[in-house]
């Protein structure tokens, strides 16, 4: 594909995502208000919440990228990954989560979909899309452009873009980190036992004053609002992050400018893996812990301080 051509898919791919957002908001809401959430038996993925929204939006995306695209391996966290198309050996594999934080989803409070077109041959994403469903802040997007640089930007409900490529540069006793805490017993635990990080979060800045926070965030959106610097880092450290959660965020951190380390220091390579069936399939039963900020100094901070 020609980076001519990944330019106009990821336009493609954004109004894509904009409009099955909008399909899908309203039985949102519907479920939210009436207490019908659609739950459903989650298979794949026990203690997992699992609605007839996300297979809708599973089926949907399928439908809607088989449009744009003719061959293509189809990687959705809903199915086993399968190849769409004539070509029995596409170059684009498409990474989706139909719907993340589901299960908030259907209470209209947080709403999240992803998608990242990955090339084979490169190995490496060339496209993603975050897109969240109930804020003015709607999509979250990165593309690899003709000149081979990757570049980051958002988009409102109303229209307006903005390149995203100033990340904070915050130190950790100023920062905003966020974690996914919401499970008590694999998340939040864990976190409230980080005394060491919890006090160089709380320290006084040089004024005395204390300015470092904790937040909660979900999923690839966690990284997408370290790369607008709406937040200055994000850490996951318990469970550990599946790819679909992880991969399309991390591009689009990657394309704005910040970093995002494993916990012995390295950075998390672009190079999914995703080469074939076999292999796909195994990377989307993989987890993986990290640390995403704005910087490399903070990120540095953030690893000496948590208690491994």
């Amino acid at each position: 594909m020609s980076d001519q051509n990944t330019f106009q898919l990821a336009q493609q791919i954004t109004g894509m995502v904009a409009t099955t957002m909008g399909e899908i908001r309203p039985g949102l809401v519907r479920a939210a208000l009436s207490g019908h959430r659609s739950e459903t038996e989650n298979i794949r993925h026990e203690n997992n919440f699992l609605s007839d929204y996300d297979l809708w939006m599973h089926d949907r995306y399928k439908e809607l990228l088989a449009e744009q695209i003719p061959s293509f391996i189809y990687a959705s966290e809903e199915a086993d990954p399968l190849v769409v198309g004539p070509d029995p050996e596409p170059d684009l594999c498409i990474l989706v989560d139909p719907l993340d934080t589901s299960e908030l989803a259907v209470r209209s409070l947080h709403g999240y979909t992803h998608v990242m077109v990955y090339s084979r041959s490169l190995k490496r994403p060339i496209i993603a899309v975050v897109g969240d469903i109930f804020h003015h802040v709607q999509l979250y997007a990165a593309v690899r452009e003709e000149d081979g640089c990757d570049r980051a930007f958002m988009l409102t409900a109303s229209g307006d873009s903005h390149v995203l490529n100033k990340p904070s540069n915050a130190r950790l006793s100023q920062a905003l980190v966020t974690n996914y805490s919401m499970r008590p017993h694999e998340r939040f635990s864990p976190l409230a036992g980080q005394q060491r990080f919890m006090d160089a979060l709380g320290a006084p800045s040089e004024d005395g004053k204390r300015r470092g926070r904790i937040g909660v965030d979900f999923g690839s959106i966690s990284l997408c609002h370290v790369a607008a610097g709406f937040t200055d880092a994000t850490v996951e450290f318990a469970k550990g992050f599946a790819i679909w959660d992880l991969s399309p965020g991390h591009y689009i951190l990657h394309a704005a400018g910040g970093v995002t380390i494993d916990l012995e220091g390295n950075p998390i390579s672009m190079d999914c893996g995703l080469n074939s069936l076999p292999e796909i399939s195994t990377a989307m039963g993989m987890r993986r812990k990290f640390i995403a900020a704005g910087t490399r100094a903070l990120a540095d901070e953030i690893l000496e301080a948590l208690q491994q």
